[in-house]
């Protein structure tokens, strides 16, 4: 395919992306319009020239601003001798996009040009008109970089074919214009690249050919936990704390940041990555020296996708994916159908985008959009802000597609100024997406564009609700609260149930809190979070929230002191409205002071509850309840006590946290007493939308978005105090638990080792459906008696510094024996027994899943995993993928798999093999204890994308199953061992 070419048509095609930079700052005397091929990347010399002036601009910032255009003609200047040998190289590479003649002048409306930019409609194709405008983008990106070698003229027809052949499941590249990381994904990422430079180092070739290709911005918004809280110094408190506990993983970022061209990394305490991208990040369209294209980006984590909200294509892929995307590697992707989402009405006053987000959620879920891009249109865009749109697509995740894109039009614009982009930046981003056919203007007639299946939802139907108590997609409306929770509790133990006897399902635990007598029940809130991208970036849950807090409190009404109460927003500037606002006050009465700049509760980061909650809880067996503005509610995800975490908008949050309970209706009983001794319901505190968007329109100013994006650019105290080396190559510290070097590519060769089949292997595992990436790779704390605590305490760390395991992703010692370490999962080798452990075959011992995968490691024995429907949902967690292969696991085995896991298994060489239609399992009478046998052919050209392939036992049994590498080049991937062995190999050869 377009990918395995000859190594030297790669090398020039890599050497072409330097010198067309410098073609376009140095012209030379040739009438040829500048190539496309490397419109979206940034090239070694040009980030070698903004080292050179570090002085004046933070080397983690890029040294751009994007904002306004900028040249770079004198730091150039001096290494323009380095790039001559490039420019002689690719003279005439210019000439070899087919679509040359496409590259149209777009001109300012006061003369002059803002770019070139290659058209769509002067292709004269009349079924573009009929694309989905998320399509366009892809079409426009194969335009662009067509080089008939990464992409081919046939690339684009199959995308302008759209219609004709999505539905066929062609495979098509994308190459995306940007990456984006957050920590905990990231520090995998950079240990991987440090290790590929030792590894291109040990193959004799350049290691400096490990370098990242296209723009990477790192947000470290993953390590801030809630230590401390309710106090005016929480924020200050819980960053010391991060630091301490995480200042060897920063220094090895910082250490990134400046080893590795082309990289920019946020430091703590500036937001949440994906606000971050929204507010600042974003370009929407990019201006690359006076070539014009869409903004487009995959990111480490799966609520990427929040940045469609912004008409801005970006989903979540794996961090293998991810660093061959940063490597030049174009993303081999399936041309997805198009679900059609019409919106119509407006939402009625008091419900919220969090209420809408967690309907279209369930709505997506039953309509079934895995692999699919939604599409939302219709009269009701004009009543969704920015905000709510984001709110939206950020939970693409959990409802299963692969992208939730809104186009931009005049809501669009609006934000992009109110979010301190230049007048200039914003006239260019309109008349670039006019004149490419890729704005929506509801002020003129609409032409009909094709879909794949059609979805429609009055927004006046949408009613204030929640989701729980174990997954996002499971929505409670708000009035039938009550009923749903007495019916958990009744429910045998799943995801709507607890199989609580009824004779004790009034139980009180009374215990003593700090001296005051305090009492727990089932459904008692120990856990108030406002938290999480999805909400934090909200001006209208968030100032919401904070009226809750504002009537509660003039009416009398305090949350208890044992509920452990936070806010962490997603950005500083959500802190200077609430300041603006007079509002923060109030929360802070109510114990939501803020923690913080980051994930925190939303991702496990909710630090220890008090230990005498935590008592109460444990020693009388209480279903205690978490109530969070976050978009996973996972059980065992947010914190080990609280079996029912319920997401909801932040308003909410604050409203639960008041009551002290989910096991109340607020529409018949109260919240609580007043100072004058009478009853407070919930109609009492709750603001009318009117009074949302009063304050929003006075509180939420350009002014704020300038200040706090200028501010994050020089650091903070912290940060700038870390000292780290400055060598290319990484000096590996084998003591060290946070940064070990990995052993993906010990004894490698330049021979790739082949596809191969699995004889004889024991199942490891035997699950049913929705096993998690939480499941598989937890990253929330470290349990006491888990195989990663005995490793560490081994190492001389103490318990209270074992920080979590997500914050521990880059020692891959911790990490597989964190892998299947969930002490929710539930292995069906155990006959019921919940917790991470599993059933040696061969012995019958019953052993932590890490010491039998090593048992059978040591036998020379592969194992398997068999598994239900939608296996490894949740977030894009590459150590998913990579824990299991460090254990030895050779397949899995399920009835469906999530999009970014599997193609995670493909990365780290683990064959998916999904069950026929209507088979499992159970349906094939397969209990775990067999032997299994997968016969794939041991040459490559033999293996098919999608092919049958058949698995006998060595009880008799044998079936049949679909193997689930999807592309051509997945089946490259397999053959080298993994994706980063097969790039490694090819960079070394050119």
């Amino acid at each position: 395919m377009y990918i395995t070419g000859s190594s030297s048509a790669a090398s020039l095609l890599r050497a072409s992306r330097a010198s067309r930079f410098f073609s376009r700052t140095f012209p030379k005397p040739s009438s040829s319009p500048p190539s496309a091929a490397a419109a979206g990347y940034r090239s070694l010399s040009y980030s070698s020239a903004l080292r050179s002036f570090r002085p004046s601009v933070s080397r983690w910032s890029h040294g751009v601003d994007w904002r306004s255009p900028f040249s770079l003609r004198s730091q150039i200047r001096a290494v323009a001798p380095v790039i001559e040998q490039f420019q002689r190289k690719i003279a005439t590479m210019a000439s070899e996009n087919p679509f040359k003649e496409n590259l149209t002048s777009l001109p300012k409306p006061g003369g002059g040009e803002f770019g070139k930019f290659y058209s769509l409609p002067s292709l004269n194709d009349p079924r573009i008109d009929r694309l989905p405008y998320s399509i366009r983008i892809l079409l426009e990106s194969a335009i662009r970089n067509c080089d008939n070698f990464q992409v081919k003229k046939e690339d684009v027809e199959k995308i302008i074919d759209w219609e004709i052949t999505s539905p066929k499941q062609v495979e098509i590249p994308f190459k995306p214009a940007r990456v984006l990381l957050q920590d905990f994904t990231g520090v995998p990422a950079v240990v991987d690249l440090a290790c590929m430079r030792d590894a291109m180092n040990n193959l004799g070739s350049d290691s400096n050919k490990i370098n990242p290709l296209v723009p990477v911005d790192l947000v470290i918004d993953h390590s801030v936990q809630v230590d401390v809280t309710r106090t005016e110094n929480a924020v200050n408190a819980n960053m010391e704390l991060e630091f301490q506990r995480n200042k060897e993983r920063f220094a090895f970022l910082k250490w990134g940041s400046n080893a590795f061209h082309n990289m920019l990394v946020v430091p703590p305490g500036s937001g949440i990555v994906h606000q971050v991208n929204l507010e600042y990040l974003g370009r929407v369209v990019f201006n690359n020296e006076g070539l014009l294209y869409p903004d487009s980006v995959v990111g480490t984590d799966s609520h990427t996708t929040m940045i469609d909200g912004l008409g801005v294509a970006g989903w979540g892929v794996g961090g293998i994916e991810a660093e061959a995307t940063m490597l030049g590697q174009p993303m081999s992707m399936v041309l997805p159908g198009v679900v059609g989402f019409k919106l119509s009405g407006k939402l009625c006053n008091g419900v919220t985008a969090t209420d809408l987000v967690l309907t279209v959620t369930q709505i997506l879920r039953k309509h079934g959009v895995v692999g699919k891009f939604v599409e939302f249109y219709g009269t009701g865009m004009s009543e969704l802000s920015l905000a709510d749109r984001a709110t939206i697509a950020n939970m693409s995740p959990e409802y299963g597609a692969t992208m939730g894109f809104f186009p931009v039009d005049h809501v669009t614009l609006q934000y992009l100024r109110l979010t301190g982009r230049s007048d200039e930046t914003v006239a260019m981003v309109e008349a670039y997406l006019r004149a490419n056919k890729m704005f929506v203007d509801y002020n003129e007639p609409q032409k009909e564009r094709a879909y794949s299946s059609y979805l429609e939802l009055d927004l006046a139907d949408v009613e204030p609700c929640l989701s729980g108590p174990k997954r996002p997609h499971d929505r409670v409306p708000l009035k039938d609260m009550k009923t749903d929770w007495h019916a958990c509790l009744d429910n045998k133990v799943g995801f709507k149930g607890f199989a609580v006897p009824k004779e004790v399902q009034d139980k009180v635990a009374k215990f003593s809190f700090h001296g005051e007598p305090a009492e727990l029940k089932h459904g008692s809130v120990v856990i108030a979070a406002i938290t999480s991208c999805t909400n934090t970036s909200n001006p209208s849950v968030m100032l919401g929230a904070a009226l809750v807090a504002k009537k509660a409190t003039e009416l009398g009404l305090q949350v208890k002191p044992w509920v452990k109460t936070s806010l962490a927003p997603g950005s500083g500037v959500v802190t200077k409205y609430l300041l603006q606002s007079g509002l923060q006050p109030y929360f802070n009465q109510q114990g939501f002071n803020i923690v913080g700049y980051g994930c925190t509760t939303c991702i496990g980061n909710s630090g220890d509850l008090d230990e005498s909650v935590a008592s109460a809880i444990s020693e009388n067996d209480i279903v205690a309840a978490a109530v969070l503005s976050g978009n996973r509610n996972f059980e065992g995800r947010v914190h080990a006590l609280t079996r029912a975490n319920y997401l909801a908008s932040p308003p909410l949050v604050v409203a639960y946290a008041l009551a002290g309970t989910v096991d109340i209706d607020f529409e018949k009983e109260p919240i609580g007493k007043g100072k004058d001794g009478k009853d407070v319901y919930f109609k009492q505190i709750w603001p009318t939308s009117e009074e949302i968007a009063e304050v929003v329109q006075s509180s939420v100013l350009p002014d704020m978005f300038k200040s706090t994006y200028e501010a994050i650019t020089k650091g903070n105290a912290m940060w700038n105090q870390l000292s780290v080396p400055s060598g290319k190559l990484y000096s590996w510290d084998s003591n060290s638990t946070y940064i070990h070097e990995p052993p993906y590519f010990k004894n490698m060769t330049m021979d790739p080792p082949g596809a191969h089949g699995v004889k004889d292997a024991y199942c490891l595992l035997n699950f049913g459906d929705s096993i998690t990436t939480d499941h598989i790779s937890p990253a929330g704390s470290i349990h006491k008696d888990s195989p990663a605590a005995k490793f560490l305490l081994e190492h001389g760390v103490e318990r209270k510094d074992f920080n979590s395991y997500g914050s521990r992703r880059g020692n891959d010692e911790i990490m597989a024996r964190g892998t299947f370490a969930n002490i929710r999962i539930v292995n069906k080798l155990l006959n019921g027994e919940v917790g991470p452990k599993t059933v040696h075959i061969p012995t019958g011992e019953k052993l932590s899943v890490f010491d039998a995968a090593m048992k059978y490691k040591t036998a020379g024995e592969d194992t398997i995993v068999l598994a239900g429907a939608e296996y490894g949902s949740g977030s894009s967690r590459d150590w998913a993928a990579k824990g299991p292969m460090l254990l030895g696991v050779k397949a899995v085995i399920a009835k469906s798999f999530e999009r970014i896991h599997r193609s995670n298994l493909v990365g780290m060489g683990i064959v998916p093999l999904c069950f026929k239609s209507g088979e499992d399992a159970d349906t094939l009478g397969l209990t775990g204890h067999e032997r299994y046998t997968i016969d794939l052919p041991s040459n490559i050209s033999e293996i098919k994308p999608g092919q049958d392939v058949t698995v006998t036992t060595d009880s008799g049994k044998s079936f049949t199953c679909t193997v689930r590498f999807d592309t051509e080049v997945e089946l490259a991937y397999f053959n080298h061992g993994g994706i980063l062995p097969y790039v490694i190999r090819n960079l070394a050869k050119q």
